[in-house]
């Protein structure tokens, strides 16, 4: 996989558009997701994904190949969610509400079990208040959640996205997660 990366990016590199389109296609997907977890409006994680893509297609030629390509694409889409979180709101608090689940649809992330109709409904309004819950957490702590628990990143790769210390990832994760805990008491 590596190698059919590293040969789409030289391709790239040269011009040909068609080798970023296999590229986008591979990601596409990751990204779309984190842009969501991070921003929790359908539309507008399809505008960061789409602008994390054409970003990522401007400046290739600085792209470093002793990086993995994934990590410098998750550092261009978390980089441009956290400057939409601020630019949508300077400060957030915890006990704060946040709106944001335009759109959602949690039916594709149901088990494919049959379940009740009980147990569906009681599902969904699980994960959406799981998802309420991590919109409420400052983008400092929300960044690493979601690259840690919803894109199942290691602490290596997180830190290489956003570019902190492994030690700061791991605080930030606990501080996060004990914020998640306080919020979801209740459960």
């Amino acid at each position: 996989m590596d190698l059919f990366i590293k040969k789409r990016i030289r391709a790239v590199q040269k011009g040909d558009q068609n080798a970023y389109a296999d590229l986008v296609d591979l990601y596409k997907d990751k990204i779309y997701r984190l842009c969501y977890r991070m921003l929790g409006n359908q539309h507008e994680a399809e505008d960061a994904a789409q602008e994390a893509f054409i970003r990522a297609y401007v400046h290739i030629n600085t792209y470093n190949p002793d990086m993995k390509f994934s990590t410098w694409l998750y550092r261009i889409a978390t980089n441009l969610t956290i400057d939409r979180l601020r630019k949508r709101k300077p400060d957030v608090y915890l006990d704060e509400e946040v709106n944001g689940t335009d759109g959602l649809t949690m039916q594709a992330q149901l088990p494919s079990r049959e379940a009740s109709p009980e147990e569906a409904v009681e599902s969904l309004e699980l994960q959406e208040t799981v998802q309420r819950a991590i919109e409420r957490l400052p983008e400092k702590y929300r960044s690493v959640i979601v690259l840690k628990y919803i894109e199942d990143l290691s602490l290596q790769e997180i830190s290489d996205i956003l570019g902190l210390p492994v030690g700061t990832v791991k605080t930030r994760l606990h501080r996060g997660r004990e914020a998640l805990r306080k919020q979801l008491g209740h459960l």
